[in-house]
């Protein structure tokens, strides 16, 4: 398929028509460095990776799905202007996901979730699965890779971050870094036991044939008949109002003393800026807050309309100071909304 056609020719076709697969795409090479970390590691198991709608590894099966708009460029592109965020579009990031992803499926292959240890370091796996969760930033008892503190949403999530950590580091030790997850969590005690308890399981079932080979894909691109207009419909939805904002903002916009003496030079419009910090802040208060990038990009936009509705504007000089002003702005209000469920409570 052409890759320079026009979006409006992209999204009405039904996805499964857009020729999407793994072969011969960027993604090729990466999963085969990535084949290539698990043979160093001794691991037997050997996935299967497919295009699907999202990251993820039904349970009970050793198949691993990659979401099908990191196979182009201008689905990744059309994927970030939609939602928000990509997840792993970069070399660096898509390993961190596939490691992840891994850790699921080396649980899965060995049945570890059903082992005593298992259970009494991460949880039961039978724990109900929530996409909202409530993560506490730092948390020493867990290990941290994934961004949004990922390992706190559910006890197959920790482990899968788990696996990612010693994965990561083992990579990064082969590559000449010094990286020890022995020194990186020494503070950590709870953090480090489940890293020891893994080492030693992992340790146990590393060259041993898989208890479970089911490789049946899920959502696999080329069975979905929506288009990519159908896919992502919902995604732009707008958040409740959040009313009251007026005088945080003023107060983020308002001139330091020295451009309120009248040197403030050349004024820029305040709302061009919110739009232009958007998909950095969708990305980094997820990394650090845990609040969907689906959720910071409606109130982004909410905050630019509210400052192009005031005419708010700042001094040129200004901007670094500004950017930070916005960017804790933004953090507060999402961390209300993971703790307590609305912005202001």
């Amino acid at each position: 398929m052409d890759g320079a056609f026009h979006e409006a020719h992209l999204v009405a076709r039904p996805i499964r028509e857009l020729g999407l697969g793994i072969a011969g795409t960027r993604l090729e090479p990466l999963i085969a460095e990535f084949r290539g970390e698990l043979r160093a590691r001794g691991l037997a198991v050997a996935p299967r990776f497919y295009l699907s709608t999202e990251w993820g590894v039904s349970f009970g099966t050793i198949a691993i799905g990659i979401p099908f708009y990191l196979a182009r460029p201008e689905l990744a592109e059309l994927h970030a202007a939609r939602t928000g965020m990509v997840e792993g579009f970069d070399a660096a990031e898509l390993l961190r996901y596939l490691r992840h992803e891994m850790g699921h499926v080396v649980n899965y292959a060995y049945r570890l979730y059903e082992r005593r240890e298992w259970v009494q370091a991460f949880g039961a796996i039978t724990q109900p699965y929530v996409e909202e969760y409530r993560p506490q930033p730092f948390s020493r008892r867990f290990v941290r890779h994934l961004p949004g503190w990922y390992a706190q949403k559910h006890p197959d999530e920790d482990w899968a971050e788990t696996f990612a950590v010693w994965m990561t580091t083992a990579s990064a030790v082969r590559a000449g870094a010094h990286v020890d997850w022995r020194v990186e969590y020494a503070d950590r005690p709870t953090a480090l036991g489940k890293l020891i308890l893994f080492a030693k399981l992992v340790g146990e079932v590393a060259g041993r044939a898989p208890l479970v080979t089911d490789d049946a894909p899920d959502e696999e691109i080329g069975s979905l008949g929506m288009s990519l207009d159908d896919f992502y419909r919902g995604w732009d939805a707008r958040a409740a109002e959040v009313p009251g904002l007026d005088g945080s903002l003023r107060a983020v916009f308002a001139p330091t003393s020295a451009t309120a003496r009248g040197h403030a030079g050349e004024l820029r419009a305040a709302a061009p800026l919110l739009k232009r910090l958007e998909p950095t802040l969708c990305t980094e208060v997820f990394r650090w807050t845990g609040h969907f990038p689906e959720r910071t990009r409606p109130l982004v936009r909410q905050l630019a309309e509210r400052a192009a509705a005031m005419a708010l504007d700042f001094a040129a000089a200004d901007e670094p100071r500004v950017i930070v002003a916005l960017t804790a702005l933004v953090t507060a209000l999402a961390m209300n909304h993971v703790h307590h469920g609305s912005y202001l409570p």
